[in-house]
């Protein structure tokens, strides 16, 4: 079956997004170069890019051109976070300690992430600080099938989940937010007294129908927050 020739180019630039071939960030070809390439008129493509910006894997600036977007959220104002970034400013100094690094697979990692039992993981433990202070302990899994770069990243003074956001697009995040106590371990991490109050943030992330990870972090209570702006009226930003 033929499909109209807009469907291809939104298809075409899709996969390229999905793929990790074009990253979060990347600007598109302009509209011109496009009619040019398919040999096409403007209404062809604009019709691809507003479907692509529709699906949340663009964000069409104007005068300043398409950029692959880090679509939302579902149902929820709210974005992945940079945990750097956002202690960055606040005027404070960031820094991540990673404690552990190790390849595993599928069957052993938490059961909350569904994942097939024989997939190779890459497993990762480490504590957030601001200004010298820790103020997050985190435990993740990143499926290195589908990241295989990750292997070789060097987190020396950043984290994985900003690796992650500066290198990898992303399609589907669910979040999972409690209060919990710290254990011994992430107590002494965290150097706080066991069974410290924390709010504890579960994250799983999907690039179309792919895993890409899964993240526990643990906030010491009054250390962070989140803010989400719930609905109709809620603008979406970019």
């Amino acid at each position: 079956m033929n499909l109209p020739l807009h469907e291809r180019i939104r298809q075409d630039f899709e996969t390229r997004i999905l793929s990790g071939a074009l990253a979060p960030g990347a600007r598109l070809p302009t509209e011109q170069t496009l009619m040019a390439h398919y040999d096409c008129a403007r209404m062809t493509v604009n019709k691809a890019l507003s479907a692509l910006a529709t699906a949340g894997l663009v964000d069409r600036r104007k005068k300043a051109g398409t950029f692959v977007a880090r679509p939302r959220v579902h149902a929820m104002a709210m974005d992945i976070p940079d945990l750097g970034a956002q202690v960055a400013e606040r005027g404070q100094a960031y820094r991540f300690d990673l404690g552990l690094c190790r390849a595993l697979v599928g069957a052993q990692a938490r059961p909350e992430w569904s994942v097939d039992r024989a997939v190779p993981l890459l497993e990762l433990e480490g504590v957030h600080f601001a200004d010298g202070a820790p103020f997050a302990w985190e435990h993740r899994f990143v499926n290195i099938v589908a990241v295989p770069e990750i292997s070789a990243a060097d987190f020396t003074g950043s984290s994985p989940g900003t690796w992650l956001l500066e290198h990898v697009p992303w399609t589907e995040a669910d979040a999972h937010i409690t209060a919990t106590g710290a254990s011994a371990a992430q107590a002494r991490a965290l150097a706080v007294e066991p069974g410290e109050p924390c709010l504890c943030v579960e994250r799983k992330t999907w690039r179309g129908s792919e895993p890409i990870t899964y993240v526990r972090q643990l906030f010491i209570a009054g250390a962070y927050e989140l803010t989400a702006r719930f609905g109709p009226g809620a603008r979406r930003e970019a």
